[in-house]
């Protein structure tokens, strides 16, 4: 088993910057592909990055690509989710998700281990 933790969520002005920490723990995450999601009221849980196992490859939905930046320290047990250059559109609940393999997915059922998610506000 794998628990998730997300933390670094809150209240951002637009134009600003927030860094996502998911921190595992039960498990090294070292062979897992991880993901971050995120549900905004009214809408559908949407993916918003991964990052296979070593880090060497990373998806980005075309929302945030060239603004948010996924990263992991295995050593650590943590993934990262940078994210600069925040709209109003990007508020929502943040949720990190684990895959038990070592290539990433674009698919939200192949993730196995979610976090309870944190929440990121975006003023306008």
């Amino acid at each position: 088993q794998v628990q998730l933790v997300e933390s670094g969520g809150g209240l951002v002005q637009a134009g600003g910057s927030l860094r996502l920490s998911c921190a595992a723990s039960g498990r090294t995450i070292s062979s897992y592909a991880m993901g971050w999601f995120r549900q905004a009221p009214g809408k559908e849980r949407e993916l918003v990055a991964a990052i296979n196992w070593s880090g060497g490859f990373t998806y980005y939905a075309d929302a945030v690509k060239g603004r948010f930046t996924i990263s992991r320290d295995n050593a650590k047990n943590t993934v990262y989710l940078q994210m600069n250059s925040l709209k109003p559109e990007d508020t929502a609940v943040y949720y990190c998700a684990a895959r038990g393999s070592l290539e990433l997915t674009t698919r939200e059922n192949a993730y196995n281990y979610w976090g309870p998610g944190t929440q990121v506000t975006v003023s306008s």
